[in-house]
């Protein structure tokens, strides 16, 4: 026998040999012998469970049960659901989690909901063809079918979660002025089945030069990026004319997380200017639509209560309460931004902002190889003195005029690329 066998052989046999001197306390052998024999008894087919089971039955009578509460979204839908129910029973019908319902926020109270439909669609209006997107539960759908008939003509509701479609649906049972389609309003091939089914057909396009007072977009706007995200696209379309602006100069009107709001009017010294500023006030005017104070605080009016902003500074991050505001856009009557300059704003806005703290002087040539020149065509004796930049202001105080003779000056390089697409790694936190 070889000898690393024998050291094998010895190291194992003088380990059980220790473990056999120890004396094991009886409780534990006790216990370890009821489970084997446990573990033998168990069931091994149906015959045997159906044997135990009136003995199972009878020993569970001698112990209290313990009362398992449904899962969320389980709960039975009840009949009348053309109102809302209770707000204390929200919980039990629209869940908060999950990928299709972060950062959904909804209306609650219902005369909060009267308030900002009133606003929204004031006295004087008149056949107006409302699209509703994210409207959650409907409170304010409910509110905006109170209104007096002869404001609203048609209400396309644009909602496809389930949740909220149980409570959406009726509607249009009672009311033949209110459509629900289960579709996304952040998609853009919604708005183009819109158009395609004919929803659209009877909605009057006026000319650029007045304001369409027959169509208005209405939506809460999600308390998350993407919600940003799609307030600045729809933004985006005005230069162009396009999306429902082809109808004309389409008011839009939002409910909306404070902060966007802020980052939206933001002036050249408030240090939440940034790019969606900028292309906020090229395009368009806008006004704060009641006074903010009325949707405070926030759990009185809003659901789900108590929730915390899924994007802004820790500071924001800390707090439980959530301030939101109501507010409606319109498109200028002259746009700043031509319709086949909007690529070139949105690329100056980009390149610029990431040095959002430096001098133009500075900062100008972070362009493109060679920018540095179009310090000339901004501030050349060519260039009248009333027209010229000041390149010591640093970006984040760029007004809309400075931006547009930045595109201007961009736009007459020779030498400026035409690849516009941006391929800088921009940091989670930075947005449109």
């Amino acid at each position: 026998m070889s000898s690393p066998f024998l050291l094998r052989r010895a190291f194992s046999t003088s380990i059980r040999c220790s473990y056999r001197t120890k004396k094991i306390p009886e409780d534990i052998i006790t216990n370890t012998l009821a489970t084997q024999e446990r573990k033998r008894r168990l069931p091994k087919n149906i015959q045997d469970i159906e044997e135990i089971k009136p003995q199972a039955e009878s020993q569970s009578a001698l112990t209290p049960k313990v009362d398992r509460r449904r899962k969320r979204g389980e709960v039975s839908l009840p009949d009348n659901r053309l109102d809302l129910p209770p707000l204390s029973k929200w919980i039990d019908y629209f869940p908060t989690t999950g990928i299709a319902l972060k950062g959904r926020i909804s209306l609650a109270n219902p005369e909060t909901a009267a308030l900002v439909a009133d606003s929204f669609v004031p006295n004087g209006s008149r056949d107006k063809v409302i699209i509703e997107a994210y409207p959650g539960p409907g409170a304010l759908t409910r509110a905006l079918m109170q209104l007096p008939k002869e404001r609203i003509r048609k209400i396309i509701v644009l909602e496809d979660t389930e949740h909220y479609l149980n409570f959406l649906n009726p509607l249009q049972e009672v009311d033949p002025r209110v459509q629900v389609l289960p579709m996304n309003g952040f998609l853009w091939d919604t708005y183009h089945q819109l158009e395609v089914q004919g929803f659209l057909d009877d909605v009057e396009t006026t000319p650029w030069s007045q304001s369409n007072p027959y169509l208005h977009f209405i939506s809460h706007l999600p308390m998350d990026v993407l919600g940003e995200q799609l307030i600045a696209q729809l933004l985006r379309c005005a230069p162009a004319q396009s999306w429902l602006f082809k109808y004309g100069r389409v008011p839009m009107s939002y409910l909306m997380h404070e902060w966007v709001w802020d980052r939206i009017s933001a002036s050249t010294e408030v240090l939440a200017r940034c790019k969606l500023s900028v292309i906020a006030q090229a395009v368009s005017e806008f006004n704060l639509s009641i006074v903010p104070q009325l949707l405070l605080p926030y759990d009185d009016h809003f659901y789900p209560a108590g929730i915390k902003p899924t994007y802004s500074s820790k500071a924001e991050n800390r707090r439980r309460g959530t301030p939101f505001v109501a507010g409606t856009l319109r498109p200028l009557e002259h746009q700043i931004i031509q319709s086949d300059m909007l690529d070139k704003w949105d690329y100056c806005l980009r390149k610029l902002f990431v040095l959002k703290s430096t001098p133009l002087k500075n900062a100008i040539g972070h362009l493109a190889p060679g920018a540095d020149v179009l310090k000339s065509y901004l501030t050349s004796d060519d260039v009248p003195a009333e027209q010229r930049t000041d390149m010591m202001r640093i970006i984040r105080k760029l007004d809309v005029e400075d931006w547009a003779a930045v595109v201007h000056a961009f736009d007459r390089w020779p030498f400026a690329p035409e690849d516009l697409l941006v391929t800088d790694s921009f940091s989670r936190d930075e947005r449109i």
